[in-house]
Order: C-alpha cells, then sequence, then structure tokens
C-alpha cells in the first residue's frame, strides 16, 4: 500500500502518467495499474482521463490529503526502525542552488556512488528560492542553499565558507593595479543574477551595509555559467563565487580584482524542514562534509 500511494502523489504533482513513471524509474502500465488498483480498493475515481492529459477529481484531491499523511507517518517509522547505519534508501531527492550543483556537488554524488552504488540521485538545481520552496512544498527532501532566510518552517545549517570576489575577463586592464575602491565600484557596467537568487541576495545585503544605493548592472542573467561566458567577451564585470571561477582562473580566462578594504563572505547551508527528522538526510550531509573539497 505504501508503494501505491507514493506513485499516486507522484502522479498527483505531475498530472501525468509518463512524467510520474520517468520520476519514479517505472513503466508507465505499472503506474497506470497501481492507480487503477487503489481506485478499485477504495471504489471511487481518483484521476479523469482525457485523451492527452489527466485531471484529480475531487475525491482524488481528498484522497491526496490523507495521502500525504500517511506517507509522513511511514516516513517516521522508516527513519525510526528500517534505516541502519550501514543501510541507504534506493532514492534521494534534494535541491541545491546553482554555485554548488556546478562545482561541488557532481564530485561528491560520484564518488558516493562508488560506496553505495544502489543509490539514485535526482538533483535540483535552481536559486536559493525556489530551492527553499520545493522544500516546503515537499517536492524535495531537503537543500544546500547560499545563506540562510528567517522561515520559521526551515532550519539551517552551516555547511563551507564562500567568498564572492569581483571579476572581469583577463584582457580587461582598465585598472591595471588589480585593485577597485567603493567610487570606482558603483561606476562600472555589472552583470548580475536574477531576483531570488542566493548569491543576489548576499550581495545586496552587502551594498546596504556600506550604504551602496546599487550598482550599475547593465545584464542579468539566472545563472553563473552565463555571465562567465558573457565574461569572456566583454570588458564588463561581476560579483561571482571564487569556487565557481577556480577553472577559469587557471586557463586565464578570467581575473579577480581587490576590492579596496572590502570583502564579501557568506556561507553554504544545509536546509531541511523542522519537525523532520531524517536518517539519510544527516548521514548523507556527513558524507558531503567528508568528501567535498576531494
Amino acid at each position: 500500500m505504501k508503494t501505491k500511494l507514493h506513485i499516486f502523489k507522484i502522479v498527483a504533482k505531475h498530472l501525468s502518467f509518463t512524467k510520474a513513471a520517468e520520476q519514479l524509474y517505472m513503466s508507465q502500465p505499472a503506474v497506470s495499474k497501481a492507480i487503477k488498483n487503489l481506485e478499485q480498493a477504495y471504489k471511487t475515481t481518483l484521476f479523469i482521463r482525457k485523451r492527452n492529459a489527466i485531471e484529480m477529481t475531487a475525491e482524488g484531491k481528498s484522497f491526496l490529503i490523507y495521502t500525504n499523511k500517511i506517507l509522513a507517518i511511514y516516513a517516521v517509522m522508516d527513519e525510526k526502525f528500517l534505516h541502519k547505519k550501514d543501510d541507504f534508501p534506493d532514492f534521494i531527492n534534494f535541491g541545491v542552488s546553482t554555485t554548488l550543483s556546478n562545482y561541488i556537488i557532481p564530485k561528491v554524488i560520484a564518488k558516493f556512488r562508488v560506496n553505495f552504488p544502489q543509490t539514485k540521485f535526482n538533483v535540483i538545481s535552481n536559486n536559493t528560492e525556489t530551492i527553499e520552496n520545493l522544500i516546503l512544498n515537499e517536492d524535495i527532501d531537503f537543500g544546500i542553499t547560499e545563506g540562510s532566510t528567517s522561515n520559521p518552517k526551515l532550519q539551517f545549517e552551516r555547511f563551507i565558507k564562500d567568498e564572492i570576489v569581483l571579476v572581469t575577463s583577463i584582457n580587461n586592464n582598465t585598472f591595471q593595479k588589480g585593485s577597485i575602491d567603493i567610487d570606482a565600484l558603483q561606476t562600472i557596467s555589472m552583470v548580475g543574477r536574477e531576483t531570488g537568487s542566493g548569491t543576489k541576495v548576499i550581495i545586496d545585503a552587502f551594498l546596504s551595509k556600506h550604504n551602496i544605493n546599487n550598482l550599475n548592472t547593465v545584464v542579468s542573467f539566472n545563472s553563473t555559467e552565463a555571465i562567465k561566458n558573457y565574461l569572456y567577451h566583454s570588458d564588463h564585470y561581476a560579483l561571482l563565487s571564487i569556487h565557481s571561477i577556480s577553472d577559469d582562473l587557471m586557463a586565464n580566462k578570467l581575473k579577480v580584482l581587490d576590492i579596496k578594504d572590502l570583502s564579501i563572505e557568506r556561507w553554504f547551508y544545509f536546509v531541511n524542514r523542522i519537525g523532520y527528522p531524517s536518517h539519510t538526510f544527516e548521514f548523507f550531509k556527513k558524507f558531503i562534509r567528508h568528501n567535498y573539497n576531494f
């Protein structure tokens, strides 16, 4: 019954048997059969099937409320009785802010699967705001984000420190001394991140703290990779994580300019919902801490 309820929840989330099957690593007929068995067992119709789509019935929406409650109880029971020290689940679903997903987490997961080859991952990469909302909506189990909010439903634990540095193309020789002051920082053409980005939140807080109203942002992108590719072909500037440009520094594509008497530091945080203890999360968190810098 637990498996059937989980399948129902995923189908309800996507309103698609095909997408649910893809997420669950099942065949579409197997997903359809599980839903049909639930409908027969409870003598109700959970979905209205149309030619190219499905919709939840009123009974289906009510059934989903009970399903979420039952699966939450199952999760607590599993954490209490099933997950042993040397055991690990078959599937981990979590979210990571873009800086971490591009430059830190992939190598950690690769090493993890050497030790636990049966475990599959679904890693959602997005900005901090989106990851936190996915956690709150129970679409993912936990996350690792840039910065921490004051949301009372989430708890944050420090992971690693990061520094945000001012970078530009290696061919840009405007500031030949390799440094810049606050006044000049406010006049140069900047490339920035989109609203909701953890990096942008940290930068905005830094600017406010030092009485800087705003920067001269001429272009905004929703990824660090897009910003870097833009900088390769321009003489503009950006504030980026030092983790994201290490390869570019070694390849002589980008360079760092020192902001006189100022530094922008932040922490990356593990994030999960308050009141939902998870052995899986605790185990994986320890593994990340021990292996992220190898």
